[in-house]
């Protein structure tokens, strides 16, 4: 089944019911408000049973109604600026938002364990850890999860670098990078030129590129020598970053089982010094 539903829709409209003509042409007239609407809501909006909605959806072989969703909201998330996504969730109600935002989410989290190659995954791992210094990046919406991801690479491995924001500070971060090193690139529609270029310094001084993106589609597939995905479906002005934070959960787990005696080393100093500074409370 193919992601552009709108495409699907014309191919197929001659042989819809009555019913489903109905959802069809809603959803080809005004597909930016069908794609964060419920089955109920959209059954009333269109003048349909909410069974009728969730047939209409399996007709055109998607497995239900929240994977025909996904395939809008796909759309959307090409064809459209942030103020333009924000304006369409700006009318819905917040039933309809919660549904939509953690239905995405839930969705997006069963395509990356769909998505995932293992033997990829493996050599992602094991390319981390050979890698003398560790450089991460990921700009705009993208840096949260490279901050989130350096954190926890510093309780496993002593040479890992953020790569800074800032336009110069990015360059002169990678300075020294080289083919012993590698780059985890991290970046989601609507990708980021600084990281593909940096991507590119990174490559043609012989470091290991990983990329850590939303599909195969992705300009970092090109730029990288390893790539892993994880859908970031939007919802309202924000993408998700539910499966990729769950990526990176999975690659910091097997980057500590792979790498377990440092681990337990620094865990232990680590501990010793949280209790010594008391870093933490003492209230459960």
């Amino acid at each position: 089944m193919s992601t552009n539903i709108i495409d699907d829709l014309k191919k197929t409209n001659k042989r819809l019911s009555k019913g489903h003509k109905k959802i069809a042409r809603f959803i080809q007239e005004e597909y930016d408000k069908a794609a964060f609407m419920t089955a109920s809501k959209l059954s009333k909006v269109v003048g349909v049973s909410e069974s009728t909605v969730v047939r209409f959806a399996t007709a055109l072989g998607y497995e239900g109604y929240p994977q025909m969703q996904s395939a809008l909201q796909e759309i959307m998330r090409h064809r459209l600026t942030s103020a333009q996504r924000f304006n369409m969730t700006a009318h819905l109600s917040s039933e309809d938002i919660v549904s939509s935002v953690l239905s995405s989410d839930v969705i997006n989290i069963q395509e990356a364990m769909q998505q995932i190659n293992l033997k990829t995954f493996d050599t992602v791992v094991e390319a981390i850890s050979r890698a003398k210094t560790k450089y991460i990046l990921g700009l705009r919406s993208a840096a949260p999860l490279a901050d989130f991801f350096a954190h926890y690479l510093y309780y496993i491995f002593d040479d890992v670098e953020v790569v800074m924001a800032r336009s110069r500070a990015i360059y002169e971060s990678m300075a020294r990078i080289n083919k012993d090193d590698c780059l985890i690139a991290i970046s989601f529609p609507r990708y980021s030129t600084r990281t593909l270029e940096s991507m590119r310094l990174a490559k043609m001084r012989g470091a290991t590129v990983i990329g850590i993106t939303d599909g195969i589609l992705s300009p970092l597939h090109d730029a990288s020598d390893l790539c892993l995905d994880a859908s970031t479906r939007i919802s309202s002005f924000v993408d998700s970053m539910a499966a990729p934070m769950a990526l990176v959960n999975a690659l910091l787990t097997a980057l500590g089982r792979y790498n377990e005696e440092s681990l337990r080393k620094n865990l232990h100093e680590l501990e010793v010094l949280w209790q010594e500074n008391r870093e933490y409370t003492d209230n459960v």
